[in-house]
Order: C-alpha cells, then sequence, then structure tokens
C-alpha cells in the first residue's frame, strides 16, 4: 500500500494539529479534551474548560465566589469547603494556563481566583 506525499503531508500537518491544540486526559475511563485558546475559538475553549472542570468534580472556583479567610473559630466545614474551593482553584488556573497560547496570556491576571481570568478571557473575545 503506498501514500502519496500529498497524503502523507496532510496527517503530518493534522497530528501536529491534535498534539499542538488540544489537551486530553481521562476521567474515570473517559476523555475529555480541551481545545487550546487560539483567539478565534473562545466559545467552544470555555465549553471545554467548563465541561472538563465539571467532569474532574473542581468546577467549584468557577462557579461559587472564594470563601472567607480561615480563622481560629472556622467549623470542620468551613474548613473543608476552603480546602475544596482552594483545590478547585489551583486546578482550574492551571488547566486554564496550560490551554491558551502563549502570546495570549499576556495581561491575564495571575495571582487571581479562576473567575477573574475566565471573565477577562470573555471580555477580550
Amino acid at each position: 500500500y503506498k501514500v502519496s506525499s500529498d497524503t502523507l503531508f496532510t496527517l503530518i500537518v493534522l497530528i501536529l494539529y491534535i498534539a499542538y491544540f488540544t489537551v486530553t486526559f481521562s476521567v474515570n475511563n473517559n476523555t475529555v479534551t480541551i481545545e487550546v485558546l487560539t483567539g478565534s475559538n473562545f466559545k467552544k475553549w470555555k465549553e471545554d474548560i467548563e465541561f472538563a472542570m465539571e467532569m474532574t468534580d473542581v468546577d467549584l472556583s468557577l462557579v461559587t465566589d472564594k470563601p472567607g479567610d480561615l480563622t481560629v473559630a472556622s467549623t470542620d466545614d468551613e474548613k473543608l469547603v476552603h480546602a475544596a474551593w482552594m483545590k478547585s482553584n489551583r486546578i482550574c488556573l492551571l488547566s486554564m494556563r496550560r490551554s491558551i497560547l502563549d502570546h495570549l496570556k499576556s495581561g491575564l491576571p495571575t495571582d487571581c481566583t479562576a473567575k477573574e481570568p475566565m471573565t477577562a478571557i470573555s471580555e477580550r473575545y
């Protein structure tokens, strides 16, 4: 079986596109793919991020405000909610940053909640 050079080139370009412009991971034997934000695909990227974070059950920081700071009087429930929210925020921020082309990251908030860069990106695109 012979493959023409045009077909081979097209396949290589397709493989490189898939490898470079998607972030894929597996959750409970389900593959979740986040299309990399290129600037023109914001709606799809946002849907991918929201779906992936919900599938991994770490979307808390995208859908709720940051809980208040812990104090010595904080209850065990407050401590659990705070810890879950902080973990969610770290994972959401990491996932978002890993799925945005480098040149589009400039000007995005860095020390923030996951909602802040999502809002900034929404306003940009």
